[in-house]
């Protein structure tokens, strides 16, 4: 069993009440510490702990945690403000190297907290990665909080009760009811931890100066003028009072701790403000000084993590909440936010701002908005944690530039687009060209295919422009969502239906012409001339109420998910004093389906119309943005209606082996690279992947005796050569195939070898497969987002078609069915050419299993399969190349700061 406790660098986590603690391994140099955090025990819990209220066993205990690194044992320590509050340790047998006995110990004054239970979680990724599988653990019967501490972990635990003892076993199988359970854990942690940033009940400004045009003065103006509630303050030596706020020369001067501190001084003041901020009791910073650079950068983070203040920038435009009781705007945008239901993340000020005024106008408004800036430590997972928590947010806006963690943000966005839509821009969606592949999967897996796959997944709503982002907020705000994706186009003016309907259609919507039933109410309805397709020309003729009960009348038919009006000024109307969109507008009630207006003439590019029951509906100024809108909506109720969809477990996988043959090929070659057709096929053989029947032949007489042990029913065969780096085999002309006896079996290899002298070390003999439909499949391993699944039409041509699908693994059943569906060749996978579907479930089978060694073996970096043959009788892997590099394995769900 290996020991790399001294590579597992410290780390920062949150506990329940939201303070920062620091997570490391044991050193010598902790031994007092140890030692002290027994002796100070009570003896109830030093009774709890060591079935002794004595304290002679805080020696040996401190002795034997601190003893130097042996395989087999880790212990963790967590500590705040430099001294120890709690440790976990686990003890493997020689006898038994799977199984570890488990033991915990927290500080007098510090139980109920979360301190055992995140260590606990620390000590659960380490002993996984290290190759335990269950851990042991004694306790005493009446110890009711180690045996709850077990039994909320979300692992499965058996108790075995023998006397005033229990014995515990914990299977270390991490499942979605343990991710679940921590998940819920961090909320609660993250929670608390943001109280202070977006409900501070004290606020105090550095850098506030006299000039009218600094920063720092407009953040406190802005503070006192929106009417804070709370303790106000400014830090500035040359005054008593600035604005009528009273200023202290420094913040350790301040009558008290202030929550929150916004800091607006010079990039070079800034860590040791921090610093003093983090000594005088502050729990948390706004940063919105720019020119921050990474040295100070990284004094400003220590400072926080050091004394547990959470902290929003550098490079920021602030954070402001207009939650009542709470309200306050530390942000020096132009103007204040208008109160709302909408909650704000933004990296770029301008964005931030362009929101800001964009969801004010509409009357949105917003409930919480943070601009991030640099994000070196509050995220928009944070954020989405925040909303989903405070009880008046219902619509979520992010523009972020990056994730700290991908994955980890997927989960959270799953959870909370389930609530409220969750929206963001796809910023960065252009490739400055595609990486230099080194395999087909690498050259399909551009940045932006990661990107979708990921908020695809997730179900959040990702616009091309601030603009459009907007436009989708306006009806996801103030519209039901649309049952499905049929929409029915009503018109004043023939002209603009057209555009609507064109643009409904380039957007993805059905538009389906009316029922005869639904044809005759709506010509009932009409003046003489309107057609009743779709779109329905209602003519300039039509008045405000026929117009009006066309609206209800389509509204109400089954066969229509939404109502887009397209309507146009004209003379007639103002004649008659006939208001078309009053026509719209006017109850009765909420409707139950979403509709739309579209104005050509109108100067905005979207408002919101109000209705006379308190509602609103969006008029949009371009028919576009209304069928992008609406079609965003159409998605998002699809992604709602699916099932949740679970990762499943496959049988037959041996991840133990697989580990070894990944560790023992980068033991023979540090650098990483390509496996070799051997190693490669016992890695697939591992998780079940069908794969052709083959041999491996290095001289001539070994591929002819290879070939007669392969031929299929028709005699023929296949060599394919190979050597170090060789990839895409068809480009260097490196397979000969249907050869049918043994003189064109060695005329083949003799050309291969003649050609690839110096080159190859031998060939792959095949028999040749039959006809079928050759797909590909493959895996890149982002170095952010994690693994990506990428699948579609396979062959030569794969990339020039580029007819893929992708997702982020692990899989669940509801994206395998998007990756199969999601290609154009996906008819050729049900039999639309008459010859019967493929097998689909072993095609279900090869992408779970694929998805399943992605996320087992992080050193895998890349994974082609092409072709793989689908037939209705089976799926077999006919070519199969996978590379390895030296990667540590990252648990992307474990709880800790960035």
């Amino acid at each position: 069993m290996k020991d790399d406790t001294p590579h597992r660098p410290a780390v920062h986590a949150l506990l329940t009440d939201g303070t920062t603690v620091r997570l490391r391994p044991v050193e010598p140099r902790d031994h007092d510490q140890l030692e002290g955090l027994y002796t100070e025990m009570s003896p109830d819990n030093r009774r709890l702990r060591f079935f002794s209220a004595g304290s002679r066993s805080a020696g040996p205990a401190a002795d034997t945690v601190c003893a130097p690194a042996r395989p087999g044992h880790r212990a963790l320590l967590a500590e705040r403000a430099g001294q120890v509050i709690g440790l976990a340790e686990y003890h493997a047998a020689d006898d038994a190297p799977h199984t570890a006995e488990l033991a915990v110990a927290v500080a007098d004054g510090l139980h109920h907290r979360g301190v055992g239970t995140l260590l606990v979680e620390h000590l659960v990724s380490a002993a996984r990665t290290d190759g335990i599988t269950a851990f042991t653990a004694d306790a005493l019967s009446d110890n009711h909080e180690v045996l709850r501490l077990f039994a909320d972990l979300g692992l499965t635990v058996i108790r075995h009760f023998d006397g005033p003892e229990a014995h515990c076993t914990i299977d270390l199988h991490v499942d979605e009811t343990y991710l679940t359970a921590s998940e819920a854990r961090g909320r609660t942690a993250d929670v608390a931890s943001l109280e202070p940033l977006l409900k501070p009940r004290s606020i105090a400004v550095v850098g506030a100066g006299r000039r009218p045009a600094s920063v720092g003065r407009a953040l406190l103006h802005h503070l006192h003028e929106d009417g804070f509630t709370g303790r106000l303050f400014a830090v500035n030596p040359a005054t008593t009072a600035l604005l009528g706020v009273p200023s202290y020369p420094s913040v350790g001067a301040l009558p008290a701790a202030p929550d929150l501190v916004v800091v607006a001084s010079p990039a070079a003041t800034v860590p040791d403000v921090a610093e003093e901020c983090g000594k005088a009791g502050v729990r948390a910073l706004v940063v919105v000084s720019a020119g921050v650079d990474t040295e100070q950068a990284e004094a400003l983070l220590t400072a926080c993590r050091t004394h547990g203040m959470r902290l929003v920038g550098p490079n920021c435009l602030g954070v402001a909440n207009t939650a009542p009781g709470y309200r306050f705007d530390a942000t020096f945008a132009a103007a204040h936010p208008r109160a709302g239901t909408a909650g704000v993340a933004v990296q770029s000020g301008g964005i931030g701002i362009a929101l800001l005024e964009g969801l004010s106008r509409l009357g949105i408004g917003v409930s919480t908005f943070a601009s991030l800036g640099d994000k070196y430590d509050v995220s928009g997972n944070d954020l989405l944690q925040w909303w989903e928590s405070d009880g008046h947010t219902d619509l979520a806006l992010l523009h972020l530039e990056s994730f700290g963690n991908p994955r980890a943000f997927s989960r959270t966005a799953r959870r909370v687009t389930r609530r409220m839509p969750v929206l963001t821009v796809d910023a960065g969606r252009t490739d400055a060209g595609r990486r230099a592949a080194a395999s087909h999967t690498a050259a399909a897996a551009t940045g932006t295919m990661t990107r979708q796959a990921l908020f695809t997944q997730a179900g959040v709503t990702a616009t091309r422009s601030v603009g459009e982002l907007l436009e989708a907020a306006a009806l996801l705000h103030a519209q039901p969502l649309p049952a499905g994706p049929r929409v029915a186009v009503l018109t004043n003016a023939g002209g603009a239906g057209v555009l609507a309907a064109d643009a409904c259609a380039e957007a993805g919507l059905a538009l389906n012409p009316p029922s005869p039933e639904l044809a005759d109410h709506l010509l009932a309805a009409l003046p003489a001339g309107a057609s009743v397709g779709n779109p329905v020309d209602a003519t300039a003729a039509v008045t405000e109420d026929a117009l009006h009960t066309c609206v209800e009348r389509l509204v109400g038919h089954p066969s229509v998910d939404a109502v887009l009006v397209a309507l146009v000024p004209t003379a007639v109307a103002a004649a008659t004093g006939d208001d078309l969109v009053r026509a719209v507008t006017r109850g009765p009630g909420r409707r139950a389906k979403p509709v739309i207006v579209v104005r050509l003439e109108q100067d905005l590019p979207v408002t919101l119309l109000p209705v006379t029951d308190g509602e609103a509906i969006p008029s949009y100024a371009e028919p576009q943005a209304a069928a992008r809108s609406l079609a965003h909506a159409a998605r998002r109720a699809a992604w709602l209606a699916r099932p949740v969809g679970t990762v499943p477990d496959p049988d037959g996988i041996d991840t133990s082996r697989a580990h070894a043959l990944a560790n023992e090929f980068l033991g023979r070659r540090p650098e990483g690279g390509w496996l070799d057709p051997r190693v490669c096929a016992e890695l697939l053989s591992c998780y079940g992947i069908p794969q052709q029947p083959w041999a491996w032949a290095e001289t001539e007489d070994d591929a002819v005796r290879a070939a007669e042990r392969l031929r299929g029913t028709d005699g023929r065969v296949v060599l394919k050569a190979h050597w170090p780096g060789l990839v895409h085999k068809s480009l260097q002309h490196a397979v000969h195939l249907d050869l049918r006896d043994e003189a064109q079996v060695r005329t083949a290899f003799q050309d291969l070898r003649t050609r690839f002298e110096g080159l190859m070390t031998g060939v792959v003999v095949q028999y040749l497969a039959p006809r079928g439909t050759e797909l590909f499949a493959g895996v890149v391993q982002d170095g952010v987002f994690g693994p990506l699944v990428v699948f579609g039409l396979g062959g030569t041509a794969t990339e020039v078609l580029a007819d893929h699908a992708a997702r982020l693994a692990p899989l669940t059943g509801q994206d395998v069915h998007d990756l199969i569906t999601g290609p154009r060749c996906a008819p050729l996978l049900f039999g639309t050419q008459g010859g019967g579907p493929v097998d689909l479930e072993g095609l279900e089978q090869v992408l779970h299993r694929l998805s399943r060694m992605a996320v087992d073996l992080p050193q895998l970096a890349e994974a082609d399969f092409n072709p793989v043959l689908a037939t209705p009788g089976g799926i077999t892997v006919l070519d199969a190349r996978i590379r390895l590099l030296p990667r540590r394995p990252q648990d992307p769900y474990l709880r800790r700061l960035r």
